[in-house]
């Protein structure tokens, strides 16, 4: 894979189809919940080595089903235990996409923001004479370092 200078553009109707073909995934997957960071530490995880275990656990409830409490909901669990398999192929493509588009969104960040250190090398260098004083000293408050006393300062709005 190459990781050179990205050269694309993304035209209008594209970013409008990409965010159709996302309502479209959320809208075949309407169960989708968005957890807070302490409901998520605390559930149990589901892991590698914990996967085979729901499965086999279903097999045997499934062959002894005689042994469980009234309360227990053996079909639901077998709901889980089919969700859980059908979802994995999605996550690994989505979590693998979403790596792409991170790394993808960083580099072009990057290659921006270098294009910018570059401009503004060029224009304090060779600007002065040319009216770019003042541009170039609003480019250049992207690196003002602010005194004590104005960062103890509370802002205004």
């Amino acid at each position: 894979m190459s990781t050179g200078k990205i050269s694309a553009t993304l035209n209008d109707a594209d970013q409008a189809a990409v965010m159709d073909a996302i309502t479209t995934i959320k809208e075949k997957l309407p169960f989708l919940l968005s957890l807070t960071v302490d409901q998520r530490k605390a559930l149990p995880k589901m892991g590698d080595k914990n996967q085979p275990f729901a499965h086999k656990a279903l097999e045997v409830a499934s062959q002894n089903s005689d042994f469980l409490p009234r309360s227990f909901d053996l079909e639901e669990m077998r709901r889980d235990v089919e969700l859980l398999a059908e979802l994995y192929p999605i996550m690994v493509a989505m979590t693998q996409l979403q790596s792409m588009i991170d790394d993808t969104y960083l580099k072009v960040g990057s290659e921006a923001y270098s294009s910018a250190l570059q401009v503004y090398t060029y224009a304090k260098a060779s600007g002065q004479g040319s009216g770019l004083e003042p541009l170039v000293a609003e480019l250049g408050q992207r690196f003002a370092r602010r005194t004590k006393r104005e960062k103890s300062q509370p802002t205004t709005v």
